[in-house]
């Protein structure tokens, strides 16, 4: 069985990635959404997978009340949100250091959050957090490149 210390690395792994990729953009990159159909600003990403945590963890396991709002529309200055990103992880820590992993969720989450599609215990939610941040930070590589070589190119 994995243990807390064990999680809070790999999912610390995942966030610091995807936290030092804005932070390297700085606040006019971090802000620029890439001409892709769809595509997010990595600010704006960095936002939800601070959402995603505090709802999965905090809401879903935890029982704690959270604000989603303006997960995929947030913009500003690279500094606070980096703050809010510490701010994430030590909640984080304190969520799984409370929760029971085979207990059941404290919250169903609605099925329009693209969640596990069964029931779940407060251990898969947590693995559900691990999951999303992995992914989005494969995103956000993708995201940098893409941002990058468009600002390589543009006149001086």
């Amino acid at each position: 069985m994995i243990t807390d210390d064990d999680y809070l690395y790999y999912v610390g792994r995942a966030l610091d990635g995807i936290a030092g990729i804005v932070a390297g953009l700085g606040d006019r990159l971090a802000n620029v959404r890439p001409p892709i159909p769809g595509a997010n600003s990595p600010y704006a990403l960095l936002t939800h997978c601070l959402g995603v945590t505090d709802y999965w963890a905090g809401h879903v396991v935890a029982g704690r009340e959270v604000d989603r709002d303006a997960e995929f529309t947030g913009a500003g200055p690279v500094a606070p949100l980096l703050e809010r990103v510490a701010h994430v992880r030590a909640r984080l820590a304190e969520d799984l250091r409370a929760a029971d992993p085979a207990a059941a969720v404290r919250h169903t989450p609605p099925d329009s959050y693209l969640g596990p599609d069964r029931p779940m215990t407060q251990g898969a939610a947590l693995l559900h957090v691990y999951e999303e941040l992995a992914q989005h930070h494969g995103q956000m590589e993708i995201l940098r490149d893409v941002i990058l070589a468009a600002a390589a190119e543009e006149p001086r």
